[in-house]
């Protein structure tokens, strides 16, 4: 949700507290940058506002948009990279005020999704062909009520990194990871009793709780739609099945399978430590494993969270997809879909590749260039192949900073139990559904498009 202070998502604290600071009387014009707007000497200036992990592709984007200007006489495009916590409740701010950028960067799912309910966002299908909307792979999580309202930009692989060279000294098969949780359990007491932390990660800032949540309760769901159904009260947190994801991580701190600082680093930092052995497993996005390789080579080892679960969903890869979207208050969305089209080009989804080292998001990019071992198994498995979409790009934002953070944190400081963490989250969720039932009405709806689309 990167530098990157997070890779999979915005964090909700963030977005609340940007957005109450923007929101409260503050000046637009003072907390946001000007760009021209309309024609100014004959010349169009677009804006376009962004964010991407680390790498962060700036050189791209900034080509993209030079070279999007020198083929159309009288168009510029003025970019602005914005901060993690800024890049969405900026966007919303500006959006409420009428006075959007032309082009958005937008997170999946209800990153978007709320701006979309707010009536801040165009659906795009009466601005970019069919195809190319499928193409994209935005993932089903950008359609709501049958229309699609982001483009896709670059895959974000949900994975379990591992260090090849601690699993040999644990003697373990490291060409061959774990597949099952008691496998899991297993590796993971040979990796103890070798020295090496099984487990690492650093949840100081909640997003390792994110992604744990999304590798661990996905296992649980046969659709997507399934979590949707948690969260206003279809299913409950409460039923064995829902917190079953939350006694597993239980089981791995009871048995000492996880880095002991982990309440007071954060999610990076200790991600880190995979590359020198310190810790022997750990949770990364697609962008973060390929940035291991240079300091690892092929002993960077990519798996999917050994399966617990019953669920359809269990097992299966999982990817998110970062994109782009149309502000509906600018005046010129043709414009802006011409140069987010622009962006789907072969040309710039090659550009794309030869300038990061990393896959376009893309369905129809030749994907047979890819020749380094390590990146060629994480686009087979984790693009090119059947995945699941990843799952807190439905959480309500209560969810994210009241019950997931909330629960990750005590169950990591042995003060909760994962029963307990399902009472918690199904208390939060009824809170939030007493307090928002106009969202419960969207969410229902959402939940309706996704099972359909399964």
């Amino acid at each position: 949700m990167m530098t990157k202070k997070n890779a999979a998502g915005l964090s909700r604290r963030s977005f609340l507290k940007a957005a109450g600071a923007l929101g409260a009387g503050a000046s637009l014009a003072s907390a946001l940058p000007a760009f021209a707007r309309g024609l100014r000497q004959d010349a169009l200036e677009l804006s376009l506002w962004w964010w991407a992990d680390d790498p962060a592709y700036k050189t791209w984007v900034d080509d993209t948009a030079a070279k999007y200007g020198e083929a159309n006489a009288g168009i510029s495009i003025s970019t602005l990279q914005m901060d993690t916590c800024c890049v969405i409740s900026q966007f919303t701010t500006a959006a409420a005020a009428n006075e959007p950028p032309d082009i958005q960067f937008f997170f999946n799912g209800i990153y978007h999704m709320e701006n979309v309910w707010l009536g801040y966002v165009e659906p795009l299908n009466d601005w970019v062909p069919a195809e190319i909307l499928e193409q994209s792979n935005a993932t089903s999580l950008s359609v709501y009520d049958g229309k699609q309202y982001r483009l896709g930009w670059y895959p974000v692989p949900l994975i379990w990194e591992y260090n090849k060279d601690a699993y040999d000294k644990a003697g373990l098969d490291a060409d061959n990871p774990p597949a099952t949780w008691d496998e899991w359990l297993a590796a993971c007491d040979k990796l103890k009793t070798a020295g090496i932390t099984p487990m690492g990660g650093g949840i100081s800032d909640g997003f390792w709780g994110e992604w744990y949540l999304g590798n661990a309760l996905t296992q649980s769901l046969d659709t997507p739609g399934d979590a949707i159904d948690l969260f206003i009260g279809d299913k409950d947190f409460r039923d064995p099945k829902y917190y079953a994801f939350w006694s597993r991580l239980e089981e791995m701190v009871s048995n000492g399978f996880m880095n002991d600082d982990m309440l007071s680093v954060d999610l990076f930092t200790a991600a880190t430590k995979v590359t020198t052995g310190e810790i022997a497993t750990t949770q990364v996005v697609g962008s973060v494993a390929a940035s291991h390789i240079p300091l690892m080579g092929d002993r960077v080892g990519l798996m999917v969270m050994p399966v617990f679960g019953e669920g359809a969903l269990a097992g299966v890869p999982i990817t998110d997809t970062q994109g782009w979207g149309i502000p509906s208050g600018t005046e010129h969305k043709q414009e802006a879909a011409d140069f987010l089209m622009y962006m789907q080009s072969p040309e710039r989804q090659t550009a794309f590749w030869e300038t990061h080292n990393f896959f376009p998001g893309n369905k129809t990019w030749d994907a047979s260039v890819v020749t380094d071992p390590v990146l060629k198994q994480m686009y087979d498995t984790w693009v090119g192949g059947e995945t699941s979409v990843y799952i807190p790009d439905l959480m309500p934002t209560q969810f994210w900073t009241d019950a997931m953070f909330v629960a990750a944190q005590e169950i990591i400081g042995g003060n909760m139990t994962g029963e307990q963490a399902g009472e918690q989250n199904a208390g939060i969720v009824q809170q939030w559904r007493d307090l928002n039932p106009d969202l419960v009405e969207n969410y229902q709806k959402w939940a309706e498009g996704l099972a359909a689309a399964e």
